[in-house]
């Protein structure tokens, strides 16, 4: 009987599954589409280094602006509406982009897209919780691999596109993914409302919920410890993401085979996305998987350094399977959280002041280098933003929850308090 019940709770959320994996599928596409194409827009739009450095920088700070404003909009609208919103901005801003004459307007409706990727990026793990709080490991490695699967594949698809047609039809057409993400979660809200009415036919649709103890992340320990982690983690790939193809050319690497070296990255986030969410779970602390992962970003970023044309796939690799630490942290903004409030709290404040950290990194290395003239010094900064993710790893590695640091405030938390 109670495999039926389960099986029949499951076909009244794959809905809300095939939404989370979609939008999850749909998260990077517009950000890493465009940079193969930047040689064929730049001709049409007066692309300068300038606009092009800015169109990079782009990505993380919008994102870490979102990240802090998007727990306010769930608190406003539900996390169900919140996510509509994201994809509307972000169909619109792909959409209108994509006939703009001139590059100012191409950024400005690049900040509009990005604008409705970075509330998505933050409402998924509390949907996560809210639809599938007995399968969180489950639906965060399918969730998680998605998104590394978006992040390969759009770029690979990108130039085909502008080939067979031109560049405003391939950066626009990216679009029709973000739209199929309203079919599943129109016809979950339908089914939400069916069910309310059952439920309680009285109420109608309408449903009354009790408000929830704020919780002020920038006084939470466990937030900080998350937002620090995600810093320090994020940090590394944006350097990889930006220096790692004109690093190796400098050293003597082919145009090409550093091309491929960044493909090879990136793919590498497919299995450990799909491992973590499934390991992870089961430590009762996370630290132990974290420092596997670091071992992995410390050997590639050495190899990559001391010996960048002998030997460059295997530390590559090496640096591709460090980005465990990144699914890790995805992970954790669920699994130090009890309830769906806290979840959004969590996941807003850690990828707001995550991502704003992250996204100086990469300008501050190119800097750094140029000044000094050194890559060794540039290097250095991969050290540091190590420092920095295992401080945050720390932090975050006692189980304990964003809810019980900000009880804890006030009194000793129960243990018989749930969501």
């Amino acid at each position: 009987m109670s495999a039926v019940r389960s099986s029949g709770q499951m076909r009244g959320r794959i809905g809300a599954l095939l939404g989370i994996l979609l939008m999850a599928l749909s998260l990077r596409a517009a950000v890493v589409s465009v940079p193969p194409l930047l040689g064929r827009i730049g001709v049409d739009l007066e692309f300068t280094e300038f606009t092009t450095g800015l169109l990079a920088m782009l990505a993380p700070l919008t994102f870490a602006v979102f990240g802090l404003l998007t727990p306010r909009l769930i608190r406003a609208l539900g996390l169900e509406r919140t996510l509509l919103l994201s994809v509307a901005l972000a169909v619109f801003g792909q959409v209108a982009r994509a006939f703009m004459a001139d590059v100012y307007s191409f950024l400005a409706l690049s900040i509009v897209t990005l604008c409705g990727y970075g509330i998505g990026n933050v409402v998924l793990p509390p949907l996560v919780k809210k639809y599938f709080p007995d399968h969180i490991g489950l639906v965060t490695s399918g969730y998680v691999t998605l998104i590394a699967v978006g992040t390969w594949v759009a770029p690979q698809f990108s130039v085909p596109m502008a080939d067979a047609s031109n560049w405003r039809y391939s950066v626009g057409a990216w679009a029709l993914l973000s739209t199929m993400v309203l079919v599943p979660w129109i016809i979950q809200l339908a089914a939400n409302r069916q069910h309310a009415r059952v439920a309680n036919p009285a109420a109608g649709t309408a449903q009354v919920v009790a408000p929830e103890r704020r919780i002020n992340p920038w006084t939470n320990k466990v937030a900080w410890g998350l937002a620090i982690y995600l810093a320090g983690n994020s940090a590394q790939t944006y350097v990889y993401f930006t220096w790692l193809p004109p690093y190796l050319h400098t050293m003597g690497v082919g145009e090409a085979t550093a091309g491929n070296m960044l493909a090879l990255f990136a793919i590498l986030g497919l299995p450990v996305s799909l491992l973590v969410p499934l390991w992870v779970p089961r430590l009762k602390r996370p630290l132990a998987a974290v420092l596997i992962f670091t071992c992995c970003w410390i050997i590639g970023h050495f190899g990559i350094y001391l010996s960048p044309t002998q030997g460059t796939a295997l530390w590559v690799v090496m640096a591709g399977l460090g980005q465990g630490t990144f699914a890790i942290a995805l992970l954790m903004m669920n699994l130090r959280s009890r309830t769906t409030y806290g979840s959004g709290v969590l996941s807003g404040f850690a990828q707001g002041i995550g991502y704003a950290g992250a996204g100086i990194v990469p300008l501050l290395f190119g800097i750094v280098q140029q000044a000094t003239g050194s890559w060794a010094v540039a290097f250095a900064m991969m050290g540091l933003c190590i420092i920095v993710m295992l401080t945050g790893a720390l932090m975050i590695n006692a189980p304990r929850t964003i809810e019980d640091v900000a009880e804890g405030a006030q009194r000793e938390p129960s243990l018989q308090e749930i969501d």
